[in-house]
């Protein structure tokens, strides 16, 4: 999207703005000036830019079967069984799944239920598991949409941690008999950012040309579970599960009224110039050869800073010119007192621009450390709250299951604005800011259909 030039110079000015605790002005009226400055350039705000539609038509999230739950006794049963935990690292897995928010209800891969555990036989069982999510998703978006395999011009796949030959999306053309001129793109290595990341690919290609995108997300967690005994690399056992999404996008502006929603806006931030941010969540073999992914430390700080750097950027596109004002007059008060931690504690009220948000539930520390940076309340966190609690962290696909639980409550009606943003290893950030085009329904395949009414819980 191009930006006009009163965008440009707004966006750059709230950037500023919003990270002025790395700034060292010693002159409070320097500060006081960048927020006049600001407040003179909302007068000469020019109309925003709106490009071709892009409208969400349908989606649809993969629930396993029951059989596959991971209650905390199968939890530990996995561990034990595998004889390759010393009995410090099975406590300390076990106390971080009941601190996790994770219910017993979440799923495993099919490659946890092989009795004997087959370590040197994971990559049939991976394929299983990405066939099992993928086709079922896929299969039922289709067919609740109608539209044939043949009218989908490009096909999008995000799976973070497996990358097979041939390839997903090859998987998914030969199962679906999609037609030879369909384009095709796989994602890896994209972490929890893969399925927004996706969605802003998608509404690219079709504001170039108007078609059919798909879009399928999922996970590989079996072949990827860390068998050793490195404390910040036994966290992704206990926290990651399965779970997929596909999601059909088109822009042909005839679809409108059959659409459950539009494209507003994408934004996309990579913040992995920082060392810190590159390793949060960083994929490496331990002191005796196991591979997995090393969970830092850091992770709750690099993600607030990345969060406060990427939101910066959407601000002057999807806040009102009342909040932007508003905002730039109370850093401007701040800065007349000199107290530099009152000037970064400033944050516009992002739920001015929405009434909903599906935000990265990549655990319940930050859960709650995005919650507190954006000041957002509890109520609003509660999709995301709800969603680790029901799903666990299922990484790309998550913040459908979010937008699945929105609906299955009730509460999308026609106008509202959702933000899904979501994080990704590397260390990156991804925003979608969807309009709802109709009051939401739960539909047949909502993957929380047997059990919203127990939801939320405490």
């Amino acid at each position: 999207m191009q930006l006009t030039n009163a965008q440009k110079l707004i966006q750059v000015i709230l950037d500023r703005m919003m990270h002025l605790q790395f700034l060292q002005y010693d002159n409070p009226s320097v500060m006081l000036l960048l927020s006049i400055a600001a407040i003179s350039s909302i007068i000469f705000f020019l109309r925003r830019h709106r490009r071709l539609p892009v409208l969400l038509l349908d989606y649809s999230c993969h629930l396993s079967d029951p059989e596959r739950r991971c209650t905390l006794d199968l939890f530990e049963y996995i561990c034990l069984r595998s004889r390759l935990f010393n009995p410090e690292s099975c406590s300390f897995m076990t106390s971080i799944f009941r601190k996790s928010g994770l219910s017993r209800e979440t799923y495993t891969p099919p490659y946890l239920f092989q009795p004997p555990l087959l370590l040197s036989s994971k990559h049939p069982l991976a394929i299983q598991e990405a066939e099992e999510g993928l086709f079922a998703a896929v299969s039922s978006l289709l067919n609740k949409t109608d539209v044939p395999p043949e009218k989908i011009s490009h096909l999008i796949v995000a799976c973070s941690m497996f990358s097979p030959t041939p390839s997903l999306t090859s998987m998914l053309v030969t199962r679906f008999g999609f037609t030879d001129s369909v384009k095709t793109y796989n994602l890896s290595g994209m972490g929890c950012s893969g399925g927004t990341t996706c969605i802003d690919l998608a509404t690219r290609l079709l504001c170039q040309k108007p078609g059919y995108a798909l879009v399928a997300v999922t996970e590989s967690n079996g072949i990827n579970w860390y068998f050793g005994n490195d404390r910040n690399m036994l966290i992704p056992n206990c926290i990651f599960r399965v779970g997929s999404a596909a999601i059909l996008l088109s822009s042909d502006p005839a679809l409108r009224d059959s659409a459950k929603m539009e494209i507003l806006h994408t934004l996309r931030t990579h913040h992995g110039t920082d060392d810190s941010a590159y390793k949060a969540g960083y994929q490496m073999e331990d002191a005796d050869g196991n591979l997995g992914i090393a969970i830092s430390k850091d992770l709750v700080r690099v993600a607030a800073v990345g969060l406060k750097r990427h939101v910066s950027l959407l601000a002057s596109k999807v806040l009102p010119l009342s909040e932007i004002a508003r905002y730039a007059f109370k850093v401007g008060l701040s800065c007349m007192t000199g107290n530099k931690k009152a000037i970064a504690s400033q944050v516009p009220d992002f739920m001015k621009a929405f009434e909903h948000v599906c935000i990265h539930a990549g655990g319940k520390a930050v859960i709650e450390a995005m919650g507190k940076s954006l000041r957002l309340g509890h109520d609003v966190m509660e999709p995301a709250r709800m969603t680790l609690h029901r799903f666990g962290n299922t990484s790309s696909s998550l913040v459908f299951y979010e937008l699945a639980y929105l609906e299955a409550k009730g509460r999308l009606k026609e106008g509202d604005r959702i933000w899904m943003l979501a994080f990704g290893t590397g260390f990156k950030a991804c925003t979608i800011v969807l309009r709802v085009l109709k009051d939401s329904s739960i539909g047949s395949d909502n993957p929380w259909i047997h059990c919203v009414s127990r939801y939320p819980i405490s």
